[in-house]
């Protein structure tokens, strides 16, 4: 028989979900689930929650993806911190490749720790998202080191916090139980739900109050659905899909994908309200300008300067206001007339109609 939903008890929702903290809570055996997926041999190793273990695969590949798109908007707000955030996640899918699949089996010495500080670290993520959802309002510059260094030690923190009620009711010390374990329940079920719920509201009036685009609400919507169709197929559904799909997978997976979902749509909302400052950006590609009048025609005809011989000694040498060097420091005697006899001509045209240097004219050019 069943049993009752309680405040404080793991007892229902371990008979529905195959949690990491259930094989820790209920009794010294620990809580089993009613329907979990078949496992699968790996030679000597039972992997459990097989294609659950491809998701979290996945998760990290997406999360790498999106962490390199927030990274290229170097002037975005709250960058840093929602870099944090996707860190933290990243994190958490790597531990529960472990913990899910029970590469760490549930009866060795080291899952009840490795448990603990996935436990913590669950904790610290809904923290992280619940801190971001206050960048937007501006209460303290983003990106700083007082606003950087606030979120990590907070986050260190609940991480704390959140670890040692875990390990406490894994082991029963300091008053914890695993036979009651209310203390768990708050930190691993309440807070995450409640971090979720701020967020939610707070960005819903971050975007009413603030922004002229009301299309992100959309983001949000989607956002919400996705977390809350999680829970839904987690603690509701994941028996009757197990039953239904005889054994080949359960609830957490559809509720580890929906939760990638909420994740990319996290992304997909501070990518929309954040506009990057072109002005001050560093692209990952360089700039291509495209000149569209250039001040030098490209004809070969205005490149008649010889570079090969001095402008002060030699014969030659480059156009000085229409002159030769020669005729222009002195050096060569000028031909044709006194003074600076010489007619320059420049890309076919002759300069001609104005005043004369040495009875040769010198005007507008043509």
């Amino acid at each position: 028989m069943s049993a009752a939903f309680k405040i404080g008890s793991f007892d229902y929702i371990c008979e529905h979900a195959a949690l990491v903290v259930c094989p820790l809570v209920g009794s010294s055996q620990g809580t089993m689930p009613t329907c979990y997926s078949r496992n699968v041999q790996l030679g000597s190793q039972i992997i459990f929650q097989p294609a659950t273990c491809f998701v979290h695969i996945a998760a990290l590949g997406m999360t790498a993806i999106m962490l390199f798109h927030v990274r290229s908007k170097y002037t975005a707000v709250g960058r840093k911190e929602i870099v944090t955030f996707f860190y933290m996640y990243m994190f958490v899918e790597l531990l529960a490749i472990f913990l899910d699949s029970a590469i760490i089996p549930t009866a060795h010495s080291v899952y009840p720790w490795f448990t603990a500080v996935y436990a913590g670290a669950i904790g610290a993520l809904y923290w992280c998202i619940l801190i971001n959802g206050f960048v937007g309002f501006q209460f303290h510059e983003d990106g700083t080191p007082m606003s950087l260094w606030f979120l990590r030690i907070s986050m260190l923190v609940i991480w704390g916090v959140c670890f040692f009620v875990s390990i406490a009711t894994f082991k029963q010390f300091a008053s914890f139980s695993y036979e009651k374990p209310v203390g768990l329940f708050v930190t691993y079920l309440i807070f995450p739900a409640v971090c979720a719920v701020i967020y939610f509201v707070s960005q819903l009036v971050l975007v009413v109050r603030t922004l002229d685009d009301r299309w992100v609400i959309g983001d949000l919507v989607f956002m919400a659905g996705f977390y809350i169709a999680a829970c839904l197929l987690l603690f509701a559904f994941s028996v009757k899909i197990c039953d239904a799909i005889s054994h080949y997978i359960d609830g957490v997976f559809f509720a580890t994908m929906a939760m990638l979902l909420t994740v990319m749509m996290i992304y997909k909302y501070w990518d929309s309200i954040t506009k990057e400052d072109l002005e001050f950006s560093v692209g990952s590609k360089a700039a291509v300008w495209e000149v569209k009048d250039p001040l030098m025609n490209p004809n070969a005809d205005y490149y008649t300067e010889d570079d090969s011989q001095s402008s002060y000694r030699g014969a030659g040498g480059s156009l000085v206001g229409g002159m030769g060097g020669n005729q222009y420091y002195g050096n060569f005697p000028a031909q044709g007339g006194s003074g600076y006899g010489q007619q320059s001509t420049y890309g076919g045209q002759g300069y001609g109609g104005g005043g004369g240097y040495g009875g040769q004219q010198y005007g507008g050019y043509h």
